[in-house]
């Protein structure tokens, strides 16, 4: 009788309080699909937690790199696009968005060209030593900084903007690589969402060469369940998604996928998966000491033959482009 009335009254506090995380599941999906403005913009900020600004100890690019800004995709209408805090203009006006980008061109003119995608929360500036390890692995780099994120439009950012952005610096990859078989896209946890898009939406015989992911994942909903029941469910009331298991299948071009078997971000199971249903030509590669963010420094040797051993297979012979790949637009 003692061991019933304990299961009962165990039964019962579950049950408590699974209706008490229901509901408020259920006041959040309502308040979300309502249009409820206040609590889309802080489940985006949550998820994407957007940096501003530059850290005051960062010494600047390298001579002859190239720090620039792109005008952004307009749409005033928006309210991902909304922001109390952009800096007025000289009529009194919002200043008209802008992207902050980077071009950091290889000694060798005849080198193909990496679009490179970021994360949340880290800004170029953050990234400069991932950069400059791809650079060093035979790539020039052209890097966008997504409105949110270092100098680039204050915001709130969306996945609706970031695919945004993500168009304008595939437009400025065009002019600045006019070979398409040596354009590379490449992106980095949140990035590789973005680069998977981008590369779905080409053609793979005339737009690009290849695609490079690191720290990848299937889709934000998968990353909450490895949280969580209650985070999966809550992700359902999101717009968020990032859903790269649909679109890889999309994808033509060779592919790489780097992964850290520590990482605990972005668990590597969801990268497995997402090798899984790509096409191949394809190459994985695990670094067992590595976790979210430093696979090229805690295994700098395998990093780099991994990235330039994938070059050398599936990008062709350089050659020479029509006009200078390495100036600056006009």
């Amino acid at each position: 009788m003692q061991w019933e009335y304990e299961r009962l009254t165990m039964l019962k506090a579950s049950t408590v309080n699974g209706n008490r995380w229901l509901r408020a599941f259920m006041v959040l999906a309502l308040l979300a699909t309502s249009g409820c403005a206040w609590l889309d913009v802080k489940h985006r900020q949550l998820i994407y937690r957007p940096t501003p600004g530059v850290p005051a100890g960062f010494a600047g690019l390298q001579p002859g790199d190239q720090r620039y800004f792109l005008a952004a995709q307009p749409a005033a209408d928006d309210a991902a696009e909304k922001a109390p805090d952009i800096d007025p203009g000289a009529n009194g006006g919002p200043e008209p968005a802008r992207l902050e980008m980077w071009w950091l061109p290889n000694p060798d003119a005849l080198a193909p060209t990496l679009l490179y995608f970021h994360g949340t929360f880290r800004t170029l500036v953050a990234n400069v030593r991932k950069i400059e390890s791809l650079r060093e692995a035979g790539f020039s780099v052209l890097a966008v900084e997504y409105r949110g994120w270092g100098l680039s439009t204050p915001i709130t950012p969306s996945e609706k903007t970031i695919l945004q952005d993500a168009e304008v610096a595939w437009a400025e990859l065009k002019k600045r690589e006019p070979r398409p078989a040596m354009r590379v896209i490449y992106g980095h946890s949140m990035g590789s969402g973005v680069a998977v898009d981008l590369a779905s939406r080409q053609r793979p015989q005339s737009d690009y060469g290849a695609l490079i992911l690191e720290s990848a994942f299937t889709s934000f909903p998968d990353i909450a369940l490895e949280v969580g029941q209650i985070a999966w469910l809550l992700s359902q009331a999101s717009d968020e998604r990032f859903a790269s298991v649909e679109k890889i299948g999309r994808v033509e071009r060779p592919l790489l996928m780097i992964h850290g078997k520590l990482d605990t971000t972005v668990p590597i199971v969801l990268g497995e998966r997402l090798f899984a249903a790509a096409n191949p030509p394809k190459q994985w590669v695990r670094i067992d000491g590595g976790k979210h963010s430093d696979l090229d420094a805690v295994a700098r040797n395998l990093y780099l033959e991994a990235v330039q051993g994938f070059r050398k297979a599936y990008l062709p012979p350089p050659s020479p482009a029509p006009g200078n790949a390495a100036s600056s637009p006009e």
